[in-house]
């Protein structure tokens, strides 16, 4: 299975769903691990760029991550893969997401809105 990398330097990512444990089987209850025996979980995040576009993406990392919604966070080593099955004679596909880890971010830095300034907060 092919790997893409993400370039990550166009985009601020948002922590919107809590890291939790990725199911393998629903039904059973069968949690997902990987090839060291780690529990992968699933925090979701949304991705924006520039222009405002935003995706919403679902992102499996080893170990449990140590965020919480609405963080800015930096998933690390993000790749997206193809994926398709056939479930009961019905083809399905899609593109998953798989990170090292997910970390906060440091702070963001937001530009003063034209015509403001920020002495004018200091005047009373």
């Amino acid at each position: 299975m092919r790997n893409i990398p993400v370039d990550l330097s166009a985009l601020t990512f948002v922590c919107v769903s809590a890291p939790r444990p990725k199911l393998v089987n629903q039904e059973t209850g069968e949690v997902k691990v990987d090839r060291d025996g780690k529990t992968v979980f699933t925090v979701g995040l949304s991705a924006a760029d520039a222009m405002g576009r935003v995706e919403l993406v679902n992102v499996s990392v080893p170990g449990d991550q140590d965020v919480s919604i609405g963080q800015i966070v930096t998933p690390v080593g993000l790749v997206a893969f193809p994926w398709e099955q056939v479930i009961g004679g019905q083809k399905r596909w899609g593109v998953a997401y798989r990170a090292s880890r997910v970390v906060v971010a440091g702070p963001v830095a937001v530009p003063d809105a034209p015509g403001s300034s920020s002495a004018a907060a200091d005047v009373a």
